[in-house]
Order: C-alpha cells, then sequence, then structure tokens
C-alpha cells in the first residue's frame, strides 16, 4: 500500500525521486531497522550512502554542495525515508534543519565557508536551540556570547541535540544579552573542533533510538566573528524562520511513520484469522483502518501545502505549525491502533508497530510540541485577523 501522492500530480522526476528514496528506505534501511532500535547505534553507513544517492541536504542549493530540491520534493524524499525508519531520517534531516540559518541569515561567503564543506562532503552538522531549562522557551535561553577583540565567546549548555555526538559543524543560538530576551539571542557557527566544544552521552531514548542525541557544552569556547550568521540580535528571528521551513520536513516524518504502520496494520488485517475469518473483516477493524487512512491522507496535504507555500516565498508559520501538529498527532494515534490492531501480538518486539508507536511520540516533542504548535497557530490567526 502506498501513498496516494504519487499520481497527485506528481512530474515524472518527482515519482522517480520518490522512487529511489523508496528504495533505499526499503532495500537498505527498513531490514535493519529493529536492530539499530535495538543496539540504539548511529546509522553511520545508511548516512554515507544516503549522502551519495542525494537524500541529504535537500533543500540547500546546488552551488554550495546540497541537492537543491523544493521544500515539497524534500517532503516526498522524507517521507519515504522515515516509513524504513524514523531515527535514520532524523539522522539524515537534521543537516537541513542546521543548514538553514545559514542559508537564510548568512552572507555569500558564509554560505560558501559553512554550508558547502558539509553538504559536499557528506559531513553532519547539528542545530543548538533547546537548552536544559528552556525547551519551548526558546526566548528564555541562557548560553551565553560575548565579545572579545576580534574574537565571539560562548559558554553555556544545549540538551537534546540531535547528531551532536557526531556532528562536524554546530549551528549555535546564545544571548548577547539576557535582559532582552528573544532580541538578545544571535547565531553563531562553532566547528566540532573547537577548544572548550565537549558532548555528553548517547540519551537511552524511548524511541528513534538509532539516532544520536547529546549534551553539547560550550566552557569559553572561541569562534571568529565571521561566524556569527546575521546581525547581534538577529538569532531569534532567524531560529523562527528556520523552523517555518523545516517543520513541513519534520511532520513528512510523521506521514513516513504512519504510512508504514498503515501498511503493516492493512496487511495483518488480510493475514490474521479470528473466528474463522480474517480479521480485516470485521466492521470494528474496517473503521479503524478508514480513520488511519483518511488522517494520513490530511496530514499529507498540510504538510505539501505548507511546503509548497514556502517554495512560492510566502509566509508559511501558521500552516507549517498546522502540518507538523497534526502529522505528529496523527502518527501517535494511527500507531497506537496499528498496535491494537496486531492485539498482543503488537506489543512485542517480534513485530514492528511497537517501535512505530514509539518513533512516533517523539513527533509531538521535538522541533516544538503540539501544544506550542496550538498557540503559534492560534496567534497567527489572532495576528490576521488584526489586520483586517
Amino acid at each position: 500500500m502506498r501513498a496516494s501522492n504519487e499520481h497527485f500530480g506528481l512530474s515524472e522526476e518527482q515519482q522517480q525521486l520518490k522512487l529511489v528514496a523508496r528504495k533505499f528506505a526499503q532495500e537498505q534501511i527498513a531490514p535493519i531497522a529493529a536492530q539499530l532500535d535495538e543496539r540504539s547505534e548511529f546509522p553511520r553507513d545508511l548516512i554515507k550512502e544516503g549522502h551519495s544517492l542525494g537524500l541529504m541536504n535537500l533543500v540547500q542549493p546546488v552551488e554550495f554542495g546540497g541537492t537543491g530540491l523544493s521544500y515539497h520534493d524534500a517532503c516526498l524524499v522524507i517521507e519515504e525515508i522515515a516509513a524504513g525508519c524514523a531515527g535514520v531520517a532524523t539522522s539524515m534531516v537534521v543537516n537541513d534543519l542546521a543548514l538553514l540559518p545559514i542559508l537564510i541569515g548568512g552572507t555569500a561567503e558564509q554560505k560558501k565557508l559553512f554550508i558547502e564543506p558539509i553538504a559536499s562532503s557528506g559531513g553532519l552538522a547539528s542545530f543548538c536551540l533547546t537548552e536544559p531549562g528552556s525547551g519551548s522557551d526558546a526566548g528564555g535561553l541562557s548560553t551565553s556570547l560575548a565579545i572579545e577583540g576580534e574574537d565571539l565567546v560562548l559558554n553555556g549548555t544545549k540538551q537534546w541535540i540531535t547528531n551532536g555526538g557526531v556532528a562536524d559543524q554546530y549551528t549555535v543560538f546564545a544571548t548577547i544579552d539576557r535582559s532582552k530576551k528573544h532580541k538578545g539571542i544571535c547565531c553563531v557557527v562553532v566547528p566540532a573542533g573547537a577548544k572548550g566544544l565537549s558532548t555528553g552521552h548517547h540519551e537511552n531514548k524511548l524511541g528513534q533510538r538509532c539516532s544520536n542525541t547529546v549534551q553539547v557544552r560550550f566552557d569559553n569556547v572561541r569562534v571568529p566573528k565571521q561566524n556569527l550568521i546575521g546581525k547581534l540580535g538577529e538569532g531569534f528571528s532567524i531560529a523562527m524562520k528556520t523552523l517555518d521551513g523545516s517543520r513541513p520536513m519534520t511532520a513528512s516524518i510523521a506521514v513516513g511513520i504512519a504510512q508504514a504502520a498503515l501498511s503493516h496494520a492493512t496487511t495483518y488485517a488480510t493475514e490474521r484469522k479470528q473466528f474463522g475469518q480474517p480479521i480485516g473483516s470485521f466492521q470494528s477493524i474496517q473503521a479503524m483502518l478508514a480513520d488511519m487512512a483518511t488522517h494520513i491522507e490530511a496530514a499529507r496535504l498540510l504538510t505539501l501545502r505548507s511546503s509548497a507555500l514556502l517554495d512560492q516565498g510566502l509566509s508559511a508559520s501558521m500552516e507549517s505549525s498546522m502540518a507538523k501538529r497534526f502529522a505528529a498527532d496523527m502518527a501517535m494515534q494511527v500507531t497506537t491502533d496499528a498496535v491494537q490492531i496486531y492485539g498482543g501480538y503488537g506489543y512485542t518486539k517480534d513485530y514492528p508497530v511497537e517501535k512505530l508507536m514509539r518513533d512516533a511520540k517523539l513527533m509531538q516533542i521535538y522541533e516544538g510540541t503540539s501544544q506550542i504548535q496550538r498557540l503559534v497557530i492560534a496567534r497567527e490567526l489572532v495576528a490576521q485577523l488584526s489586520k483586517k
């Protein structure tokens, strides 16, 4: 069973792009996804192969070593990869998250200096915004930035940093004056080898276990002034624009998880027999499958709509938050229903749906919780009303 968008006005090139991603996901990722999950093992070889296939740095321009896809086309790719394993997808997609601030706020020279070496070499980058004491409250971060001569000096700790323990480069958000709140936040690029930079242990997570997640610490880390992206105090705006762009891609991970769950559940419902007939012939199971399919399609269309707005250069703050919120909550419900359809078997690691359920939970938390997305949506609605 496959997504209906492959017949929804996609060009031949787009369909071929999806097929490349699907082949990679189903032939190389899916067969070892359970093993990577069980061992909490970083998928370095898969990431290297994904890069060689042009399935990383998806929205980074070709001139800087990226694949040069539109947001819409990037979402098509990401959904397929996530159907193979969400942890692998997250490990790959975070490069775009970390490089987008540079693409958005950097000069041509900075893009050449900080995007191209990562994108062209298959290197890894990390996005450092969240802190132990400021998760959803990004404007309340405490990592400090000071100017000393020709250097920028960073002190503080970042938490839940994807690829943080394996990154070659970090995009870090720090404040030059905490009393200014979001107006004091700045964006700085830090190389992995910087003196004073250290990382913690890989977190023992519920789901997406193969994705490397660590604490990153900055102890008088010095970088040149040229590593400042944008002007002093523009970091918060750069971060928010970055998240507007990354949320449709994150939503696509949720859609991919849910699509995989539906595929497994539908197959199981036709094979598993009770009372002398397949459980898929029972109306209660049919209703579950129908709702799962409908909600997946709704999330997919929200995701592609928000990505299309971004590709047109339009504001998509509300739409990207809608896509991320709905897709994340949908994936949690769909995977839970898939486990229910499998019954007791679904609760064991011998079958794939319990992993999908664990992976889905993270979608409601990272890159802005579902609760935060609702706040963004409501504020955008009020703002639009005030303009009338």
